[in-house]
Formats: C-alpha cells, structure tokens, sequence
C-alpha cells in the first residue's frame, strides 16, 4: 500500500533539526548528509525542487571549538551561530557539488515575514534561486536574532517557509520514526490534531544539541495544514526517506492538508503573520 497525496509534489521543504547534522561531539554527520545530498540530487532529476531548512549551526560552531555543552548565553550561542553557519554551508556546498548541485545561503528573520515588502522580497529570492536549480539553504539569522523576534525553533521556521514558497509538501526529519500513540505504535496518517495527540507531544531531552522536541513539531504541522500543506514527519536516518516518502511510501506519520481556502495576497500575509505574534501571547 502506498499513500496517494492530493495533489503531485512537485516542491518539498526539508527540515533537518541540528541532531541529524551533527552527533553528540558536535562533528559533521557527513556520511548521512552524503546520502540526503544523493537524494536530492534524484528528486531533482525527476524535476521535484526541494528547499532545505537546516539547524547545526550553533552545533557545528561549538564542535569547530570543541566544545560539547551548549549555554544558554545569548552572546555565546551568536558567536557559535556565526562560526557554525560557515561550517554548515562549506559542507552542504561540498556534499551537494558531488551529486553536481549548487546550494545558496538565505538567513531569515522574523522581520522578512513581519512586514510585507520584504515578506515578497523573501519569496521573490527564493524563487529566483529555485529557478536557477539551485538548492536553497534556509536557516534562522541567530546571529542577529534576539529571544524576542526570535521564530523559536526551525520546525516554525519550516513551516512559515513552505507556506511562503506554497510548497507541495513538509518533510520534518527527526530521531524518531515518527508520532507515537499510546501503545508506542507510530501514527501512520492523522487528519486532525486531537488534544491526546497534543498532549502526548513532549519537549526535547537532548538540551546541547535541539530546542523544540515533537511539540515544536506538531506546532509546526498546524501551521502547514492551514495553510494546505500537507507534512510528514520522520526519522532522518531511514535509508532513501526522501524519495520513498516522495514516492508514496508509507514512512512516518502523513498530516492530512486541511481543505481551506487557499489563501492570496494580503490575507496569507496576515496568516503568517498571526502564528509569530500568537507564539509570544501564550
């Protein structure tokens, strides 16, 4: 049996939290993301287009200093931010040029969905990038970001992102296999979010390497399902989970789309812009 989506996939966002990109002694998992490279190079010669958003900064910047606690410091995280980002996008760009694809660096801010100029500037970018066959590289500025403007985890920051590009599909990869029910069993498919799955969604245990766990997940799928895309979230380390999961293989636990309007213009804008200024009330 294979799942059958609503409509092709012809655009994937990818999210990679900083677990699938670097181990417990902050060191590049160059093996696994060889294998993700291999796979986006096979989507793209089928003519998907596929964005990745990626975590491993602040990971990869504390291993470029050997370092394996994380702080909670603010200046300390900027700094590992910005030396990590470089390690980040030097191994992308060297994994992605042996299956002959370019990447390209875009670092967002809340500010670039908050206000409408450059909310289209954004995605204008993005496209232009995407039409070129390029491979975007999307991560939080946390350089410059602040605990006040920041998105709070790259699983929002993934789903504001495939929302902007109007993308086919959300694919969050992740340590587990997917969301589990009461009797450990994952989910294969939910069509709505249910207060039990809600509350058997905790935070993450792996403090030095991640921030938001499967609530941030699930949080994340609520904004993408409204805005009728549907998500996959998985285990990254499933061999060929892109292009099985693109394929219709049942991997992981599918959130259905739900059947909204599709929203244009002003109104997308304002929906996006609502789930940041909601995250801060609660």
């Amino acid at each position: 049996m294979t799942r059958t989506f609503q409509r092709p996939i012809k655009r994937v966002v990818v999210k990679l939290g900083s677990s699938q990109i670097a181990d417990a002694q902050m060191r590049p998992k160059t093996r696994e993301l060889m294998s993700l490279a291999l796979q986006i190079g096979d989507l793209r010669s089928k003519g998907l287009e596929v964005v990745l958003v990626s975590s491993g900064a602040i990971a990869l910047g504390m291993g470029e200093l050997g370092e394996s606690k994380r702080s909670s410091d603010l200046p300390f995280l900027q700094a590992r931010a910005a030396i990590g980002q470089a390690a980040l996008m030097r191994l992308y760009s060297d994994l992605l040029d042996k299956v002959g694809l370019k990447c390209g660096q875009v670092l967002l801010t809340w500010d670039d969905f908050d206000d409408r100029s450059r909310f289209l500037n954004a995605r204008h970018t993005l496209e232009a990038i995407l039409k070129q066959g390029v491979v975007p590289i999307i991560n939080e500025n946390d350089t410059t970001s602040t605990e006040e403007i920041k998105f709070g985890d790259n699983d929002k920051l993934s789903a504001l992102v495939a929302s902007l590009l109007h993308a086919d599909l959300l694919v969050i990869l992740s340590d587990v296999e997917g969301v589990y029910d009461g009797n450990k069993k994952v989910y294969q498919e939910i069509k709505e979010i249910t207060a039990e799955i809600d509350a058997a969604a905790g935070g993450t245990k792996n403090v030095n390497m991640s921030r938001g766990g499967m609530k941030a997940k699930i949080e994340a799928v609520k904004i993408a399902t409204q805005a009728r895309i549907p998500c996959i979230i998985t285990a990254g380390n499933i061999k060929d989970v892109l292009v099985d999961l693109v394929a219709g293989k049942k991997i992981g636990t599918y959130f259905i789309e739900k059947n909204a309007q599709i929203l244009d213009g002003d109104s997308e804008h304002e929906f996006i812009r609502s789930h940041f200024r909601n995250s801060k009330k609660g």
